[in-house]
């Protein structure tokens, strides 16, 4: 189970088919990645001003991009959750409110998410679900730094979108 905080900077209220959406893709990538918590993240959509302030203020990088992760765990191997039954994580890394490991925030741009979709010739509903797998896998420890991961994080956005049906 994943309980999605979900908002909307530009409309004020919530898309219903964007967070089944979302909820979906979530779901499917944990499961594939072996996830044995319920876990939370929280999902915000914004434009192409607001994800660029919060790209200059975190990342120092005065520009609007399509997707920000922002963890709140560190993973000391991609995907590798059973770190997390160490008690001494539980403060850090779980809500005690709900018990629910907290994942982290994704933020999109709604504006490149749509041109993006365009340049790439497919619909939005793939490119959000592709931002949002591959937010996803930020927010449990991979990276695209270096080639080999580069190419497992791609490996693994493709294989579980096309698992879901969710193709170009």
């Amino acid at each position: 189970m994943v309980q999605i905080n979900f908002w909307d900077e530009i409309k004020e209220e919530i898309n219903e088919e964007e967070l089944a959406l979302a909820q979906k893709v979530i779901e499917y990538v944990l499961l594939q990645e072996g996830c044995p918590f319920d876990c939370e993240v929280n999902l915000t959509m914004t434009d192409n001003d607001g994800i660029q302030a919060v790209n200059k203020e975190f990342r120092d990088m005065d520009k609007p991009t399509d997707v920000l992760s922002f963890p709140n765990c560190e993973f000391e191997i991609p995907g590798e959750f059973s770190q997390f039954r160490n008690e001494e994580l539980y403060f850090d890394c779980f809500n005690p409110e709900n018990d629910l490991l907290v994942l982290g925030d994704i933020m999109i741009s709604r504006d490149k998410m749509h041109a993006q979709a365009e340049e790439y010739g497919h619909g939005v509903t793939r490119e959000f679900a592709f931002l949002i797998a591959h937010s996803v896998l930020h927010l449990i420890g991979y990276d695209h730094m270096e080639e080999a991961d580069a190419k497992c994080m791609e490996q693994k956005q493709t294989e579980y979108l096309n698992n879901l049906g969710i193709t170009r």
